[in-house]
Order: structure tokens, then sequence, then C-alpha cells
């Protein structure tokens, strides 16, 4: 792993090399368009579902839960927005205890907060989900630092958790260590485990540089993840992302579209 900065008065980018492994078939050529805008969308859900969790959580803390009737925050999109669940697993693992629900409102910052005395029952997505994480989290192994977690629904009624460093300092955006799980619809099943990054790499931007872009290489794969999304979405600040993997060459824009540009050997030509 090397981590370069390449750096003039008034601009700055910032080059990533990662190299990894690689764990998966090579392909034989780019990803499609449809495939690329699978990931952007993956990615963009991760990231509202990070900005959700977030505020919502500070709005049920001034609240002041009950000790203990949190263990987990399950977040989940419908159609009017996002909703945060929180709450724990019964003793039996049957059923999820919603103690606190936290609605969205007029903007993604905004949320009510709503005490279920007693804990409301979940015995739908909730409660898979929960379940889902636990078996996720039991089986993922990264260093000794803070991770995030996060649920999407995936096909079959199968659900996604990514296992993701959390952001520790202000100013200050970690990524890589990461990885994504499909597991079954009932929660218990790690069903496929994708290792999306292995090291993980602080960004941190000095405030008298212009940032035009950043850059990194992975070999893991010959595609972008959805966590490289999640990255250009959340950091500030916003630039887009150039990556380069074994065979080909992608920018992520600041607003998660994710662009084929050419292949590695042509990159190096120009470089």
């Amino acid at each position: 792993m090397l981590h370069i900065n390449i750096a003039t008065p008034a601009r700055i980018v910032i080059v990533l090399l990662i190299s990894i492994v690689g764990a998966f078939a090579q392909r034989t050529r780019p990803p499609s368009k449809a495939e690329l805008s699978q990931i952007s969308e993956r990615g963009r859900q991760l990231a509202q579902y990070d900005v959700a969790a977030w505020h919502a959580s500070d709005a049920v803390v001034a609240t002041k839960p009950t000790e203990g009737s949190v263990v987990r925050y399950i977040a989940k999109k419908n159609d009017v927005g996002w909703m945060v669940m929180f709450g724990r697993l019964n003793d039996k693992r049957d059923k999820f205890l919603i103690a606190y629900e936290a609605t969205q409102g007029a903007t993604p910052k905004e949320f009510k907060v709503t005490r279920n005395v007693p804990s409301k029952e979940d015995t739908g997505f909730f409660l898979f989900a929960a379940r889902a994480i636990e078996t996720a989290v039991a089986d993922f192994k990264g260093p000794a630092r803070p991770y995030n977690v996060a649920v999407l629904p995936a096909d079959s009624n199968q659900i996604y958790v990514y296992v993701v460093p959390a952001q520790t300092k202000v100013g200050v955006f970690p990524m890589g260590g990461d990885a994504r799980y499909l597991i079954s619809s009932d929660g218990f099943k790690i069903v496929e485990k994708r290792q999306l990054h292995n090291s993980i790499i602080e960004f941190s931007f000095q405030t008298n540089q212009r940032v035009e872009a950043g850059f990194h290489t992975a070999v893991l794969d010959d595609i972008p993840e959805d966590t490289d999304v999640f990255h250009v979405l959340s950091r500030q600040p916003s630039v887009p992302q150039f990556i380069a993997t074994k065979q080909y060459v992608f920018r992520i824009e600041t607003d998660g579209t994710i662009n084929y540009l050419m292949t590695t050997e042509a990159f190096k030509k120009i470089r």
C-alpha cells in the first residue's frame, strides 16, 4: 500500500494505491452500464442510510432513552422517506423490540421520534435485519476500531449487510477495511461474503488546498465497489474519485454516477 500526495500551492490530487490480492474471476470485458448503475444505486442508498441513522440517532438521544432499551438501530426507506427503528432482539430472537421510532420529516436531517411503551414487537423486516446484522458481525474480522453497520434489501427477500469503518474524527474520512454480506431472508445464514477492500486509509484535506479529485487503485476485482460510491458521497469536500483496477479505469462523480473511462493499460500511457 502506498499513499502519495501530489500537490501545488493551489491544487491537490489525492492518490491512493491499494494493492490487494485478487479473489474474483478475471473479467473479459468492462462492466456494463447496467451493472455500474446498480453499484451506484447501492452506494447512494448507503449514503442516505448513513445520513438517516446519524440524524435519527441524534433525535433519539435527545429524548434520553431508557438504559438497555436500545441495542441496535435499523433504517429502512419507504415511499415517504427514511424510518429508523431503535431497539433490541428478544431473548428468543424471534422478535425485534422497537423502543423508539424515528421518521423522516421535510428534510433528510429532520426526524420525529415516537417512544413505544411497551416496545413494539416486529416479526418482519426489522427482525430479519437485526438477525442478519448479528450473523455478519459475528463473522467479520477487522482491525480493532469502531465500525458502522448498514442493511439494504436484496433480491428474493435477502438482506445486504455492510460493515464499514466509522468516522471518528471531524474532517477525516476512512476508506477500506469493509465487507458486504448477503444474508438469507430469515437473517441466519451467510449466502455470500464479499470483501470490498482490505486496508483502511484515512482521507483528510488541508483547508488551504483546493482538492481536484481522489484516485486509488484496487485489484480485488475489476469494478468499483458500493462503498467507493458511498465514500465519494460522504466525504468533504465533494470531489470525484478515479479508480484504476487491474484492467480498467473508472470515475465516480459527486452524484454517485460511475463512468468507465478506459483500460488501465491505456491510462498508464497518458500518465
